[in-house]
């Protein structure tokens, strides 16, 4: 297998999956800043150009950075970050999905039509005119993820998760993009600092392999 990977927050779901999974996947940086992920062969492996990608031996390609660690969970890390059992994984999935809804579509639509315009405008739909409602409706999300976190440590409770790693991938988007934690949020605000403190969360772990 091969992982095609980039700078952003997706790319670094899957990395910080790796590395609490402890898995070993081929790697490949793809420069998204000089379109490489436009390029008509990188299409042809992920036709919306998206970035992480993961290539498997037989050469179909999985594009969409959870239904990578989903995959790679199921197949090769024993179920480490969805949960042993049935009811674990769903409420796993459960909590991706609100995150996903909550937090990850508004403020990434709200880069998109403020800060990330001259990037996106040429090639998505772009909302300049909603940017801040967006911001404001990720900012509510956080909020109501911040009762969900709770005393914790983790997103599910007692254990780590893949929930974790794509809110801590995007609470840390949203800081460098002009969207950051409101401190007042307590409970997130400790949960990220345990997150921060595992190995994993180093922001440049394999960003330039190939």
């Amino acid at each position: 297998m091969k992982l095609y990977q980039s700078l952003g927050p997706n790319p670094r779901v899957v990395l910080m999956y790796l590395a609490e999974a402890g898995l070993t996947v081929d790697r490949q940086f793809v420069d998204i800043m000089a379109a490489e992920n436009r390029r008509p062969d990188f299409r042809a492996k992920s036709p919306l150009g998206h970035t992480p990608l993961l290539e498997l031996d037989d050469g179909r390609c999985l594009a969409e950075s959870i239904a990578i660690c989903e995959y790679l969970d199921e197949t090769r890390a024993a179920h480490a970050l969805l949960g042993e059992a049935a009811e674990e994984r769903a409420r796993t999935r459960m909590l991706v999905r609100m995150i996903d809804q909550l937090v990850v579509v508004p403020m990434t639509a709200g880069f998109r039509g403020a800060e990330g315009l001259a990037m996106f405008g040429s090639r998505l739909l772009c909302l300049p005119d909603a940017a801040a409602d967006l911001k404001r409706l990720a900012a509510d999300g956080l909020a109501q993820i911040d009762g969900i976190v709770g005393a914790g440590p983790w997103v599910a409770g007692a254990r780590f998760s893949l929930a974790d790693i794509l809110l801590y991938s995007f609470v840390e988007f949203g800081g460098a993009v002009g969207q950051p934690l409101d401190p007042a949020l307590a409970h997130l605000a400790a949960w990220r600092g345990r997150v921060a403190a595992r190995p994993s969360a180093n922001p440049q772990q394999g960003i330039g392999d190939s």
